[in-house]
């Protein structure tokens, strides 16, 4: 009997904990339904999930948090969900267990199913190439096989003995090598002689809450220097657009020249000089878009100070990760202050600049450019199978 036939009609389990998760499993899933379209998907996700018919039992947004404080605020909830999502799965006895990325909520619901008997498959590799490796022989407990997205990850795992396959990143099939500024600001309608700059504080409510403020003051001082300015919002929620309008209002910014736009990040990003972005998975679109970028980042002084301990790389920023070394500035903590984010975004954003910058983002392209989508569902059939 062939692995299509036998898996055919598998039931499968995913977690995913946010919006970059929810992305990467639903396109995993598109490519799982062409090849049997009797599979079945279940567990925790987000719209995207839920659009390629995943049953959804709780939200992702229960699991959104940032932060060893903010999840130690919040353990209580969070470890209930992971208790009754673990019991209702050993009833279920899926075909196998898909965790994508949230490793904290992950790796312990792998290793309690795979003792069952449950296959286990791990989407996204946590960082052990930037935080202490202890945790790689975690991960050799809880998942059958890890799906890495970045080159520099699967030589770590193949020297732990764990099973591993490179996929890739679904962004880098997703957006073109080349984006066009002028035909997208004629997309969105926005003047060709402006410049303009995308701002992108978060996709999350506390992210635009610790960087909002800092965000607007910002523009107001590029604003002051460069008086065509144009700024770029996109915000994919409600409660992050109200939450960077109560910034603006606190910052009696009303006059400044903001879009606030929902969602559309990329065209946000692709009409734009510069951008000026939350660390996350925001700045690798920027880096595929081909944008100047300055990434910028908070957190709670006792969560920064935890990480900073544990910290093996001297960035965070995904650009900076997949080049090795410093090809655009961060700014963390204290260090984001107004003043600094501004010189740096005007430094940044010239032609100049986007040139030099052109060639090495073009390099990360290609290495990730791996379709992700087919690979990743080779992995799990063969897994299946």
């Amino acid at each position: 009997m062939s692995a299509d036939v036998k898996s055919a009609g598998s039931r499968i389990a995913l977690v995913a904990g946010e919006a970059s998760g929810d992305h990467l499993a639903a396109h995993l899933m598109a490519a799982l339904k062409e090849k049997l379209p009797q599979i079945a998907f279940f567990g925790i996700g987000g719209q995207n999930m839920r659009a390629q018919g995943m049953d959804i039992w709780w939200p992702m947004e229960k699991l959104a948090v940032m932060g060893y404080v903010e999840v130690l605020k919040r353990y209580r909830e969070i470890s209930g969900i992971r208790r009754a999502l673990g019991s209702r799965l050993r009833a279920e006895k899926p075909d196998m267990f898909i965790g994508v990325d949230a490793p904290d909520f992950n790796l312990d619901l792998e290793i309690a199913l795979k003792a069952k008997g449950v296959k286990t498959l791990h989407y996204v590799s946590p960082s052990i190439w930037a935080w202490r490796s202890r945790r790689i022989r975690k991960i050799a407990r809880a998942a059958d096989r890890v799906l890495a997205l970045f080159p520099m990850e699967p030589p770590l795992y193949r020297q732990a003995g764990i099973p591993v396959t490179y996929v890739g990143h679904p962004l880098a099939d997703q957006i073109p090598l080349v984006t066009d500024k002028t035909a997208m600001r004629e997309k969105l309608g926005l003047p060709k002689d402006k410049v303009i700059y995308a701002l992108l504080p978060g996709s999350r409510q506390p992210e635009v809450e610790s960087l909002g403020e800092t965000f607007i003051q910002a523009a107001r001082l590029i604003h002051a220097r460069v008086p065509n300015a144009l700024f770029l919002v996109p915000l994919i929620t409600h409660e992050t657009r109200l939450a960077f309008e109560m910034a603006r209002y606190r910052q009696s910014a009303q006059t400044l020249p903001f879009h606030l736009m929902f969602g559309h990040a990329r065209e946000a990003m692709g009409a734009s000089d510069a951008v000026l972005v939350a660390s996350g998975t925001a700045t690798l679109e920027a880096a595929l878009i081909k944008r100047p970028m300055v990434i910028a980042y908070k957190l709670a002084p006792l969560t920064y100070r935890l990480m900073k301990l544990r910290a093996l790389l001297p960035y965070v920023g995904l650009p900076n990760i997949l080049a090795g070394r410093f090809i655009v500035p961060e700014f963390l903590q204290d260090e984001a202050a107004p003043e600094k984010l501004a010189d740096a975004l005007l430094k940044e954003s010239t032609p100049e600049r986007a040139r030099e910058l052109d060639v090495e983002f073009t390099r990360i392209h290609n290495a990730l450019c791996q379709n992700t989508a087919e690979k990743a569902a080779a992995a799990v059939l063969e897994l299946l199978a």
